[in-house]
Formats: structure tokens, sequence, C-alpha cells
């Protein structure tokens, strides 16, 4: 293989150095449309297509937490959709840790909305966790940390 890089890295400096350059007659727009040959994904897509990889039914943990990982990459806070399909992968695997450490982290991803964003996801999966026995974090105490110290200004 570096026989291969070193083959390469001497041929692309061979041509560069007895090649004359030339105009190309490509335009600039042309050249980024084919660059570009991604379709983009609407949101109800990305929505389904996470439902449907949570919902497979041999499902297990490892691919439980990379579908997480991967989901959580993104720059986005995830549907209630989504996060309903999670809960109840998380059930059928028996990991009520991993799903209270996923709504952690949704909690997480809200970031400086977490007021406006937070509330509306509860309430739209309040029902499928009482429905499969999931407490939420702050039902545990999870949402202040346990070993804080007291500010110095309040003593």
């Amino acid at each position: 293989m570096f026989r291969q890089v070193i083959f390469r890295a001497a041929r692309s400096a061979y041509v560069a150095r007895n090649s004359t350059p030339t105009l190309c007659n490509r335009s600039p727009l042309s050249t980024s449309a084919r660059l570009s040959s991604k379709k983009e994904e609407t949101d109800e897509e990305f929505d389904s297509r996470y439902v449907a990889f949570f919902n497979h039914p041999d499902i297990d943990g490892w691919q439980i937490r990379r579908g997480l990982t991967d989901l959580h990459a993104h720059d986005l806070v995830p549907d209630p959709v989504i996060l309903i399909a999670v809960l109840k992968a998380c059930r059928r695997v028996n990991d009520i840790a991993l799903a209270i450490r996923c709504l952690e982290a949704t909690r997480v991803k809200c970031g400086r909305f977490e007021k406006t964003i937070w509330p509306y996801v509860v309430q739209e999966i309040t029902p499928t966790l009482k429905e499969l026995g999931i407490p939420l974090p702050a039902e545990l105490g999870y949402d202040k940390p346990e070993l804080a110290l007291r500010d110095v200004f309040d003593m």
C-alpha cells in the first residue's frame, strides 16, 4: 500500500511538471451540480428512517447505542416519534439505563432552548413513559448534581 502511495505521488508530480496548463470550458455551476449528487432528505424521511431502525425486531443493545450515537451526531433535537421508538427498543432489550441516558442526552441536546423544547418533548412522550414504566431523569433526581457544593453567596 505504501508503495502505491509513493508511486501515485511520483506520477502526479511528473505529470504536473511535464504538462502545460489548459483552460477548462466547464462552468463552475455544472461542476458543483455534479459534486452534490446526494439527494436531500426531508424531515419525514429522516424520522421514518430512524423509526424503522429502532423498530427492527432483532435489535440489540449495541445497535441501539450505535443508532443513538448516529442520531445525536446530527445538529438537531430528535423528534418525539423517534424517542418513542428508542424507548420501546430499550424496553425490548430490557435496558432501562440506556433509556434514561437517552432522555438525559436529549435534554442536553435542547441546549439554550431547554425551557421551550424539553417540556414539549416530555408532553409528547409521557404516555409512552407511563406505558413502559420508565421514569424521567428528573423523577430520579438526575437533573441536579449529586456532589454539588452550596453557593458561597447563599451561606
